[in-house]
C-alpha cells in the first residue's frame, strides 16, 4: 500500500505545471462579484468559466404515479435540496394535494428550509433544519421516531439518509421526483482547460458521456469529497486536487493551494 501511495504521488509531481485556466462544472455563482473564484482569478490572472456538468429534468406525473407513493400518507417530508422541494410541490400541484397544516418538514439545511416559502407560509408549518449535511438531519430525526417519513429525491441521490432510515427501522418511502441527467457539452470538445473542477460522480459520468474518447493527459482534475474521487479514479483518470482540505474547506481554497504551489504567488 505504502508503495502505491508513493507511485501516486511520483505521478501527481510529474505533473505539476501552471495553471491558467480552470473549468468549474458546476452553474456561475449568481453573486459572481463575492464569488471566491473571483477573486482566485484575479488575484492570479487566471481564465475560469463555469458550466454546468449536469441537469435536472422534472420527472413525469405519470412516472411518478408508477411508484405507487402516496404522498398524504405519510407525516413528513424531508428535503434535501431545492430541486426536491420544487419537484416535490410540482408533483403535488399536478396529484391536486394541498399539504395539511400539521404535515412536518426536515430540511438539510437553512437555505432549503427559507426556500419553502415559495410554496408554503412556514411561520405557520412545522419545520426542523440541519446544520448542512445529511448527518446533522439524523440526529434531528432520532427525536421523531413516530413520524412516516416520504423521502423525495433523483433518481441519482446519495445513501446516508436512505441506509440511515433503513437500518433504525424508520418507517419512512423513497420517491423519486426529479432526474438527474447528463448536459450537453458538444460546445466544449475543442476547449481545453488546465483544471477541471468536479463536484459530483453524475459530473464525471457527463464528462465520458459527452466525451467517451476523453484523454486526461496535462489536464490537472479536482474533486469535491469522497464519492467525487473515487468516481475520478474510477474512470482511469489521476486525481490531481482533492477537496476539501483541512486547511481549506472549499474547493476554491483547494485549487488555491494548488496554484501556489505550481505558479507561485503568496
Amino acid at each position: 500500500m505504502a508503495q502505491v501511495k508513493t507511485k501516486e504521488k511520483e505521478v501527481k509531481e510529474n505533473r505539476l505545471a501552471k495553471v491558467s485556466s480552470i473549468l468549474v462544472t458546476q452553474a456561475k455563482p449568481a453573486d459572481d462579484k463575492s464569488s471566491p473564484y473571483t477573486a482566485l482569478a484575479q488575484k492570479y490572472n487566471l481564465k475560469i468559466d463555469f458550466r454546468p456538468f449536469i441537469e435536472v429534468e422534472p420527472l413525469d406525473y405519470k412516472e411518478f404515479r408508477k411508484q405507487k407513493v402516496e404522498i398524504l400518507q405519510h407525516t413528513a417530508i424531508i428535503f434535501t435540496s431545492r430541486n426536491a422541494v420544487d419537484g416535490f410541490f410540482r408533483i403535488c400541484q399536478e396529484a391536486k394535494l394541498e399539504m395539511p397544516a400539521e404535515m412536518k418538514y426536515f430540511c438539510v439545511s437553512e437555505q432549503t428550509a427559507n426556500y419553502l416559502q415559495k410554496y408554503i407560509v412556514i411561520r405557520k408549518r412545522k419545520i426542523f433544519v440541519g446544520e448542512k449535511t445529511a448527518k446533522d438531519l439524523e440526529e434531528i430525526i432520532k427525536k421523531h421516531k413516530d413520524e412516516k417519513y416520504l423521502f423525495p429525491c433523483s433518481n441519482i441521490r446519495k445513501d446516508e439518509l436512505p441506509v440511515f432510515l433503513k437500518e433504525n427501522g424508520y418507517q419512512f418511502s423513497e420517491a423519486v421526483i426529479y432526474k438527474t441527467v447528463a448536459s450537453n457539452l458538444s460546445d466544449l470538445k475543442d476547449v481545453k482547460y488546465d483544471i477541471l473542477a468536479f463536484f459530483s460522480p453524475s459530473g464525471v459520468n457527463s464528462l465520458f458521456t459527452n466525451f467517451p474518447e476523453f484523454k486526461q493527459n496535462k489536464t490537472r482534475i479536482a474533486a469535491f469529497g469522497p464519492t467525487t474521487a473515487k468516481a475520478v479514479t474510477d474512470a482511469g483518470l489521476i486525481l490531481d486536487i482533492e477537496a476539501p482540505l483541512p486547511n481549506a474547506p472549499s474547493m476554491a481554497g483547494a485549487i488555491e493551494l494548488y496554484i501556489k504551489k505550481v505558479n507561485g504567488g503568496k
